[in-house]
């Protein structure tokens, strides 16, 4: 027997688990419009909880974390026992518990958010070319707005909306690193691989944890051998190490990265179930691998995430998708969108912004380097890093509005890594705080128009800047600028003169301000830091301390950088956090 769809009517509807659907939600709520967030998953968050993908990268440096993205972080701060200086893969790891209980938080404060848990797309309703709704299992909801907020864009397939999957060749949109033609490898792999996260636990030394029990007739050790040879066992725990013994695992070298066929996330419902089957065995798989071969005192979380048979465990609700369906957009993000204007490094640090009508357009930044994933090659990349406070980091870039807006379709809006970039660019755009500050812009779009009584496409670009840089909870980066942060006097007036002439940004995303300094909360907060301070290269920094151990030091904060490429060899002092899984130390004050 059918059971009759609930029907409901709503100004904006997001659909999916994604990070940039909960932003979407929030921040559309926040403005005061009727939300309705369908998602299959209990949890709020997406990569950043859901998928497990709890050592986050990109906008590290303290200039970048503004919007979402940095109140996200501040949250963390508040609520997580000893920090979220643990790994050396990112600046910030977490317990993903946690982090769904702040986006969980953050929706049931809002009372104009009805958040529906359980259900699954089934149809997009449309009215000729303009998207009015969606069927799910349960529910029919019509909506002003939709937002596709899908981990892997369902909504194209489901309402018949142009989409892309998979490699663009060099001459589409005249990338460097694009292919001149698809060879075998590029045709077995056309997305980047996903990784099914798993969270483990140390039980202890001397002691056994239990042991994953996985299909001996699948399981080939072979796969995985040489996953910590480059870096040692106890470092490459360390990667992705998290408060209270737990460890990340999500790691590309012989780990649990997967990519065999996933053309099959775009076909049938069967083909999608047995390709995440696999990806999930082979996640099993390296993790009975890392017991028997590095030591049995590891083994998966008994506490982490909500498990079909009503437990807890250490797998992550569903798997890291690094790439989707992404929308044919008004506007398509390339890799030239994303790259450094040409010149020295020195000079020549950011992307141009994207310019519509001779004004930015840009509604959200990213900064990550251009990483890319697969299994059995290594596809190079156009550079875009830079040397900033002791490491690597990636070069900023902005991100269109024109790339939420289907190039036909009204009524929609993406938010995610469905939005329109190429393959190439997705390798820097598919990031935790990137696609935060996408969701955040869309909601805010999508509550802009339910209120003026336009479509997205027609809506004021400069309007909806300046809403974002002036959000009173979450104020939004939409111009990368490295002497600036949300705390600075002028914030929203310098990101929107940069908007309203683009061509007056500087190229070393510097404009000659005030370089910020860590809060006095922060630097209180840190521990007191001296020994004898070594400048090993350019922008590379060490501290020797009194017992003789040699630290890394590394900082986030725009002020202190300036500092340390001017200080000299000798005594140091300062203020900083001790990282010992990255074996670093986070400056936040010197002298």
């Amino acid at each position: 027997m059918t059971v009759p769809r609930t029907q409901l009517t709503t100004d904006i509807l997001i659909v999916g688990d994604g990070t940039g659907g909960a932003a979407a939600a929030i921040q559309a709520a926040r403005r005061g419009a009727n939300v309705t967030l369908v998602t299959e998953q209990p949890w709020l968050g997406g990569m950043l909880t859901s998928a497990g993908v709890c050592a986050p990268d990109g906008h590290e440096l303290e200039c970048w974390q503004a919007g979402f993205w940095g109140a996200f972080l501040r949250e963390l701060e508040s609520r997580q026992p000893g920090g979220l200086d643990n790994a050396w893969v990112s600046f910030f790891t977490y317990n993903p518990r946690l982090g769904a209980e702040i986006f969980r938080d953050w929706a049931a404060a809002l009372p104009t958010l009805n958040w529906i848990a359980g259900d699954r797309p089934r149809a997009v309703l449309r009215e000729g070319d303009c998207v009015v709704g969606v069927d799910f299992d349960r529910h029919s909801i019509r909506a002003t707005i939709t937002i596709d907020a899908t981990e892997l864009g369902d909504l194209y397939a489901l309402g018949d909306i142009p989409y892309r999957w998979g490699w663009e060749l060099q001459d589409q949109f005249d990338e460097p690193s694009a292919p001149p033609v698809l060879n075998d490898d590029l045709r077995r792999e056309a997305v980047q691989s996903l990784t099914w996260v798993a969270i483990l636990r140390d039980y202890g030394q001397g002691k056994r944890a239990p042991q994953v029990k996985t299909d001996t007739a699948s399981y080939t050790p072979s796969h995985f051998k040489g996953m910590w040879k480059q870096h040692g066992g106890m470092k490459f725990m360390d990667y992705g190490r998290l408060p209270g013994d737990r460890f990340m695992l999500n790691w590309p070298i012989a780990g649990n990265d997967y990519a065999t066929d996933l053309d099959r996330l775009v076909g049938s419902e069967a083909d999608r179930a047995a390709c995440l089957a696999e990806a999930k065995a082979h996640t099993l798989h390296c993790v009975r691998y890392i017991q028997e071969n590095l030591d049995s005192r590891y083994g998966l979380a008994d506490d982490v995430f909500p498990q079909p048979d009503g437990t807890t465990g250490g797998l992550a609700l569903y798997p890291y998708f690094r790439e989707s369906r992404r929308l044919v957009g008004l506007r398509t993000v390339c890799e030239s969108d994303i790259l450094p204007v040409a010149g020295s490094a020195e000079s020549r640090q950011t992307a141009p912004l994207p310019v519509w009508n001779d004004r930015a357009e840009s509604i959200a930044i990213g900064n990550y380097p251009n990483d890319h994933h697969y299994a059995n090659f290594t596809h190079p990349v156009q550079p875009k890093s830079i040397r900033w406070g002791g490491r690597n980091t990636g070069t900023p870039f902005a991100m269109p509005y024109r790339a939420l807006v289907p190039e036909a379709i009204d009524g929609l809006l993406a938010c995610d890594k469905n939005a329109s970039v190429s393959h190439i660019a997705n390798g820097a755009t598919r990031l935790q705080p990137v696609v935060l500050g996408l969701g955040q812009a869309a909601g805010m779009a999508a509550a802009m128009c339910v209120d003026r009584g336009c479509q997205p496409r027609d809506l004021d670009v400069r309007s909806l800047q300046e809403a974002l840089v002036s959000d009173p909870e979450a104020p939004a980066a939409v111009v990368p600028l490295f002497d600036r942060t949300p705390r600075s006097p002028d914030w929203g007036e310098v990101q929107l003169a940069y908007c309203d002439g683009p061509e007056t940004y500087p190229a070393s995303g510097y404009t000659g301000g005030e370089l910020p300094n860590a809060t006095v909360a922060t630097v209180a907060a840190a521990s007191q830091i001296r020994g004898k301070f070594e400048r090993r290269g350019e922008n590379d920094y060490m501290l020797k301390d009194a017992i003789g151990t040699r630290w890394r030091l590394v900082t986030l904060t725009p002020a202190i950088d300036r500092q340390l490429r001017e200080i000299p060899t000798g005594d140091f002092a300062g203020r900083g956090y001790f990282n010992r899984g990255g074996g670093w130390i986070r400056l936040v004050a010197i002298g």
